[in-house]
């Protein structure tokens, strides 16, 4: 059974992009930083360039930006639950910042509320922060984790649920999920796609399909784990 009440957590996946289209796009002062960064990433590994890499710069909060938030809230009784759906996305990174962070302090005012995602304290929560910090938007109280004790962050994350203390393993949302024994969506595209779909096709609606398809999949992930009753497909809705 879930140790929090389920209306009380905000389900949530980011996508992200690098920053520019390509490398002969970077600016002459940041090409230099990549590089720079690319040098660790690069040793003992393929043969290859910071050039060649640089789709991967969409991971780092430095040379990455964020597309598309999308998020989730359960409610309703175990056999009638219902997960509502809202997205945020668009080329205005700042934009889609504000609008998240603006749901955050009206949804969480207390601390009563929890974030979860897969993976989210090493990705998702920390990318957020620091994107919200570049460009200038105030952290909401329930992201933020600074000068918090650990026992006061508010924050879930499956994939620490799924280790059950081990620190050395990762699994990622789709082999927990097909694990687990729970459906996951067969899509045109994954993670390593987006970069491709957003530059080359600029097709915002088929990101916020995927990335919406990875918050219902944490969610049913996270009611799996807890015993909880699974949401029926019918009862998934959108915002």
């Amino acid at each position: 059974m879930s140790p929090h009440p389920l209306h009380n957590i905000l389900f949530l996946d980011i996508e992200t992009v690098s920053q520019y289209r390509s490398f002969d796009d970077v600016p002459d002062e940041w090409k230099d930083l990549w590089r720079h960064k690319a040098e660790s990433l690069l040793r003992d590994k393929q043969p290859a360039t910071p050039e060649e890499i640089y789709g991967r710069s969409a991971i780092y909060a430095e040379f990455g930006k964020i597309i598309c938030i999308s998020c989730g809230i359960v409610s309703g009784m175990p056999a009638d639950r219902k997960l509502s759906l809202k997205s945020f996305s668009g080329d205005d990174e700042k934009t889609l910042l504000t609008g998240f962070a603006d749901l955050l302090r009206k949804w969480a005012p207390d601390h009563s509320k929890y974030l979860c995602a897969h993976n989210g304290k090493d990705f998702d929560f920390p990318y957020l922060c620091r994107r919200m910090i570049i460009h200038g938007v105030t952290i909401p109280a329930v992201l933020n984790i600074s000068g918090k004790k650990p026992w006061e962050v508010q924050h879930i994350d499956t994939m620490d649920l799924w280790k059950f203390g081990e620190y050395k393993s990762f699994v990622s949302l789709n082999l927990l999920a097909r694990t687990l024994g729970i459906p996951t969506p067969k899509d045109d595209i994954d993670g390593s796609k987006v970069g491709e779909v957003y530059w080359t096709e600029h097709d915002l609606p088929r990101i916020v399909t995927y990335c919406q398809k990875d918050v219902i999949t944490v969610a049913q992930v996270y009611l799996r784990i807890h015993g909880e009753s699974l949401i029926r497909e019918e009862n998934i809705e959108l915002k």
